[in-house]
């Protein structure tokens, strides 16, 4: 199916779905009880059911095959979209931002993501579409970015400092102070961005080069502009509810990297092999369950092995010594 057969009424359904979304999202959050991580579980969820609730519209108005497409498209950019979550601990940890200021950054960097996706899915469709040799580039940057990942551990950078964050500081007048949740502050006369700014920034150009491994793994999936960015934007707009939710937990999925590069390799070899060798779309999703499946089930299994050691551990720590009490009393 190609973009063409995408009637203009369906692109107007995907927007008033997602302006929709959004307007409720900002309402749910104005109350305290909105910014709680019981609120951002529920969002969470809420979210992943109307990207995976949008596939079946997608198979009523173009059958099986496209809905497959949309739903491998989605599950590798929900899928990636992850690894984003290391980046924004690093940068607000980076910058000392407190909790209640990062749903501010998130939102408007999420929102800037939509419109730099757009873009990159438009001009790798056009250099796909002009020039075959494109998709052999795609690939190898999807196994050079799978390469990446698999190599570093994310969660090794969580407590560390970020080279964009540090690079901003150096160029841009900034203040440590806060002006509530602007991203501005008047100092001695003179307008100076605040630590708001420069994590928006920082989020803002992470999401470029994150766009550049995750644009190409959806392209491996599909051509379609419409499943493509339809599956894109789905994926990216939970991601503030997703952070909120898993900010203190996520570096605990410790081989969720090999998950995701796994991912992203077989998207890299689907692209390169695709003239030889044909993957089905749900082949695909099967695929792409499995190995974020195995890797997080993996990772939640260590965890528990971990914590029932520390337990037995302590538990000895804290056992009287019986025998040596009455050696001393007699």
């Amino acid at each position: 199916m190609n973009s063409q057969h995408i009637a203009p009424w369906e692109w107007g359904v995907f927007g008033v779905i997602v302006v929709a979304m959004i307007f409720v999202d900002l309402l749910a959050h104005r109350s305290k009880r909105g910014e709680t991580k019981k609120a951002a579980y529920i969002w969470s969820g809420v979210w992943i059911a109307v990207g995976l609730a949008f596939g079946f519209f997608v198979w009523a108005r173009h059958g099986g095959n496209t809905a497959q497409e949309y739903l491998g498209a989605y599950l590798i950019e929900k899928s990636l979209s992850l690894d984003n979550l290391f980046v924004f601990l690093v940068i607000f940890a980076s910058l000392s931002v407190p909790e209640n200021k990062q749903r501010r950054v998130l939102f408007w960097g999420i929102f800037g993501a939509l419109v730099f996706r757009a873009l990159f899915i438009f001009l790798g469709l056009e250099a796909i579409q002009r020039w075959h040799w494109v998709v052999y580039v795609f690939g190898a940057i999807l196994l050079f970015a799978a390469w990446r990942i698999a190599r570093r551990h994310p969660s090794e950078e969580v407590s560390g400092n970020n080279k964009v964050v540090g690079w901003l500081e150096k160029r841009l007048p900034v203040t440590t102070e806060y002006e509530g949740k602007q991203f501005f502050k008047r100092v001695e006369g003179r307008w100076q961005a605040t630590p708001l700014l420069i994590a928006l920034i920082a989020i803002e150009l992470s999401d470029v080069a994150f766009a550049i491994d995750s644009v190409p793994a959806a392209l491996s999936v599909s051509h379609n502009l419409f499943v493509v960015y339809t599956s894109n934007v789905f994926a990216i707009l939970g991601l503030r509810a997703l952070y909120i939710a898993l900010a203190k937990t996520v570096h605990e999925l410790r081989y969720l990297h090999w998950g995701l590069a796994a991912v992203l390799a077989f998207a890299g070899l689907k692209m390169i092999l695709s003239e030889w060798v044909h993957v089905a779309p749900l082949v695909s999703v099967a695929i792409i369950v499995t190995c974020i499946g195995i890797s997080v089930g993996l990772s939640v299994r260590a965890r528990k092995r971990e914590a029932r050691r520390a337990l037995a551990r302590d538990s000895r720590d804290e056992r009287p010594r019986g025998g040596h009490q009455e050696e001393v009393h007699a």
